[in-house]
């Protein structure tokens, strides 16, 4: 029986987290069959990493970070900050100042449990709160696109073949309000 618990991360957590970083990005990696590209898997690592820094250097301002645990172990993350260059650029910077929600991880032992819902959930009330209305997402990762074009549908950006032939990038603009019914 899990016993899921949804917290903001505190120092103590570093270590443990970007452990927890570098385990799923390593599974997807290998899920995604990319996992020949070493160096995009360690600046993907290095990259979650910042952003946890900026979190506890900002106090939650610049990154926004949630984790969830079972049994105090840490087996999710999701996040908040400023839309990536990628995104930026990818859309003609259309979509400027508008926060984007990323990081969101689930350890591999514990995927397809409902913990990507229940950090979203967390994350959209947390949004709602503080006065955001709207958000952005993307993804690279073909298993990650199923489940947000289930979840969002057809993205607000297609960006045909952006990877590599047959490897799309997708971006979808979300309202707040939409998610919390």
């Amino acid at each position: 029986m899990m016993n899921i618990k949804i917290r903001r991360p505190i120092i103590e957590d570093i270590k443990e987290l970007n452990q927890f970083f570098k385990i799923v990005i390593i599974d997807t990696f290998t899920k995604e069959g990319i996992s020949n590209q070493v160096e995009s898997m360690k600046e993907e690592i290095k990259t979650k990493g910042i952003y946890l820094e900026n979190d506890f250097e900002s106090n939650g301002e610049e990154r926004y970070f949630l984790i969830a645990l079972n049994n105090e172990k840490i087996i999710g993350s999701i996040e908040y900050g400023p839309a990536s260059d990628l995104i930026l650029n990818c859309t003609n910077n259309e979509l400027k100042g508008l926060p984007e929600v990323g990081t969101v991880f689930v350890h591999p032992d514990y995927q397809k449990n409902g913990i990507g819902n229940l950090l979203l959930k967390n994350m959209f009330v947390t949004l709602h709160n503080k006065g955001i209305e709207e958000f952005c997402l993307d993804s690279g990762y073909c298993n990650a696109q199923k489940i947000w074009k289930k979840k969002f549908g057809e993205p607000d950006y297609l960006l045909k073949d952006y990877w590599d032939k047959g490897s799309d990038h997708m971006i979808w603009k979300i309202k707040v309000s939409d998610r919390l019914k």
